[in-house]
């Protein structure tokens, strides 16, 4: 860990007037990153501010705020915290992390802070970079994350990038410092923890330093993303203005560089949020370009809807109803209807709002959508297909229910479950081999 400790005083250069807001979930590693500032403050007088968030999911959550609060005070260290009230959002782990840092950047504000640190490490950023490559990103995407991104008015950091969990674990063991357990990072249903757990373990197996064998990897994708970021500079405001591509200008240029302005573009939509998207949506974009239709759209992820009218291409947020989507099936999905699905680890019931199913057998990853003009599914139990708007009618669904209920398919568009109503081939018995479980509630 000294090369935290040499990271932060010399790298980055912290003096006594910097104000430093940390995150802190109260976990082995920000309670590791927040130790080491606080040992430093003792030679170099800064302040910290921690900001802590309740994210009212598991009952432990009060106990921990409890707990890093009284550390703050016996630390005299400044602690803000807030608590996540309700969600709304088609993603959890999306949601949680906008407010997140919402409230981080309040703070910023509210302190004059010149940097927000977040306990990231070497770990996690393997953890992102292979989810990326499997899921597909943009080339900077597959870069994971940054030790350091500069904001408008800040910067955040991240010091523990360059160690281990092991090495975190070692040195809140060796320093005797407190920190709480969330359970939830052993359970199998987040696929983080599948990477952490079964993919990570055998990496380190063939190399003990593999960690910064992807911090580099990391950095060269930054460079090779930094020169294409160069070359997009120069045609990106001829061809998008006001959130608006000039298809005629736009198609002129090299595929490579469509495909970077188009990239740029979620960016600036998406922030540091990319890990909501993925190369489908790209192709999604791409298709819509070339489109035959004159007046058309689609919805990407956060309710970002896409509209081509004639020569021009326009994005916005400001979906006032929705009647279609498509979305990556994850580990935890909030509908449009406002149902959920969720991926188990085990579930006893066997009925239509269950899907019990074998990878082996579709193609992956499965995705969540609205029912298309022909959608057709291979019944459970039955030859042939049947069209999904015969099933709907034998349900009797209202017309306006169906506009927005749940049709899961795979990467080859078959339809493998519609929620709550029917089951395909695909689906298997408990008594039966399968590895995917979802609950439709």
């Amino acid at each position: 860990m000294e090369k935290v400790y040499q990271y932060l005083i010399q790298t980055i250069g912290l003096k006594k007037e910097d104000v430093i807001v940390v995150g802190v979930s109260g976990g082995p590693d920000s309670m590791a990153l927040l130790y080491i500032l606080y040992m430093i403050r003792r030679q170099i007088p800064f302040s910290i501010v921690v900001a802590h968030v309740n994210h009212n999911i598991r009952k432990e959550s009060e106990k921990e705020a409890i707990f890093l609060e009284k550390w703050c005070q016996e630390h005299d260290i400044l602690f803000e915290k807030m608590k996540i009230e309700q969600y709304s959002d088609d993603n959890f782990h999306n949601e949680a992390r906008e407010i997140r840092y919402h409230f981080f950047e309040g703070l910023i504000r509210k302190y004059h802070a010149g940097y927000l640190m977040t306990a990231h490490h070497g770990d996690d950023l393997m953890e992102t970079i292979l989810m990326r490559i499997v899921r597909g990103s943009t080339l900077k995407g597959y870069s994971g994350f940054q030790e350091r991104v500069k904001m408008e008015e800040y910067e955040i950091v991240r010091p523990l990038i360059f160690v281990t969990k092991q090495d975190i674990m070692d040195f809140v063991t060796q320093h005797a410092i407190p920190y709480v357990v969330d359970k939830s990072n052993f359970k199998n249903k987040y696929t983080r923890n599948r990477y952490r757990k079964n993919v990570l373990p055998f990496l380190k197996k063939e190399n003990a330093k593999v960690h910064e064998k992807f911090f580099q990897f990391s950095h060269t994708l930054l460079e090779y993303s930094s020169f294409l970021d160069r070359q997009v500079d120069k045609v990106y405001h001829q061809v998008y203005q006001n959130k608006e591509i000039q298809l005629p200008a736009f198609l002129k240029l090299d595929s490579l560089i469509q495909e970077k302005i188009l990239y740029r573009i979620l960016e600036e939509i998406y922030h540091d949020d990319m890990m909501v998207l993925h190369d489908r949506h790209v192709q999604l974009l791409f298709d819509l370009i070339h489109s035959k239709k004159k007046n058309t759209y689609i919805y990407l992820p956060n309710n970002i809807k896409v509209v081509k009218e004639y020569q021009i291409l326009r994005f916005t947020d400001q979906v006032q109803a929705i009647d279609s989507y498509e979305m990556e099936l994850e580990d935890y999905v909030i509908l449009p209807n406002k149902k959920h699905l969720e991926r188990m680890e085990e579930c006893e019931g066997n009925g239509n709002d269950v899907c019990r199913l074998l990878s082996d057998e579709i193609a992956l990853p499965l995705y969540v959508r609205t029912r298309k003009h022909g959608d057709k599914i291979a019944l459970h139990g039955m030859n042939g297909h049947k069209k999904v708007k015969d099933i709907f009618i034998d349900a009797k669904i209202p017309l306006a229910e169906r506009e927005l209920w749940p049709i899961v398919v795979d990467s080859k568009n078959q339809v493998i479950w519609i929620p709550g109503i029917k089951k395909s081939k695909f689906m298997k018995k408990k008594s039966e081999k399968y590895d995917i479980i979802y609950k439709y509630h």
